[in-house]
């Protein structure tokens, strides 16, 4: 296999304060939305990929204020880059994981087969091995909570802490806009509710906070963005599933 072309990242502009980074040559469904927002005092960074290639290099021409990075939560996906930004920031439960690069946790191990080399369309780099793959520890990453609130000067988005994919799992909703970033606690594909941090009442607690949450945007960590009845229709369908009856089997 060779190596990607260069950038190994791709930006799609959803509009002038609002940027999409994702990492094209990795496979679709677990390739994660990277989202840049832009405020006026500081720009906003939410989750940051694989951490297979320098994302914070990549995103130097679209930077140009202080910058605050959100994990969404611990997972390899959505962590990777961490390491490399100065004020990062996540959920209190997985705080010390990320800070001292739980590979367990973060699901970055060869034993929970989430990253294989099948699944890169090209390498990120030349000798490049999945087989080798780890999150780097991001010591200088400090804990929030529920309720906490990331302030742009423009913009501020609050912390809302919804477990069940992971403990940690967050989202960061901004009333003003009704705009609501899910990471993974809800977008429209396949939901992972059965990882070691999984806790599927928990989940279900979260979707249901989720029902009558005001919000015109949905912008999250996978596949493409969605609106209010999307929303409501994902998280009723989860709710559903789980609470469903379990028929005993015919003998």
């Amino acid at each position: 296999m060779t190596s990607a072309p260069r950038p190994w990242f791709q930006t799609d502009r959803i509009r002038d304060d609002l940027y999409c980074i994702t990492e094209p040559y990795y496979r679709l469904d677990y390739r994660a939305n990277i989202w840049l927002v832009k405020g006026r005092d500081s720009d906003l960074l939410i989750d940051t990929g694989l951490g297979v290639s320098s994302l914070k290099l990549y995103l130097s021409g679209l930077l140009d204020k202080p910058l605050k990075v959100v994990a969404s939560h611990i997972h390899y996906d959505h962590s990777g880059s961490c390491h490399e930004f100065e004020q990062v920031f996540i959920h209190q439960n997985e705080h010390q994981a990320l800070s001292r690069g739980d590979q367990q946790l973060i699901l970055s191990t060869p034993e929970a087969g989430f990253v294989a080399d099948e699944d890169f369309d090209s390498l990120p780099y030349q000798g490049f091995s999945a087989s080798h793959y780890e999150v780097k520890a991001c010591p200088q990453v400090q804990a929030i909570q529920h309720g906490d609130v990331i302030d742009l000067g423009d913009k501020a988005f609050e912390v809302m802490h919804l477990p069940g994919h992971s403990s940690g799992s967050i989202g960061l909703y901004n009333a003003k806009a009704q705009t609501f970033f899910s990471g993974d606690v809800v977008y429209d594909g396949e939901l992972f509710d059965d990882l070691d941090d999984s806790v599927v009442a928990d989940y279900i607690d979260s979707m249901e906070k989720l029902l009558h949450l005001k919000t015109d945007e949905v912008r999250p960590g996978h596949y493409h963005s969605f609106n209010r009845r999307r929303l409501q229709q994902l998280v009723t369908q989860y709710i559903d599933d789980k609470k469903a009856p379990i028929c005993p089997s015919e003998g």
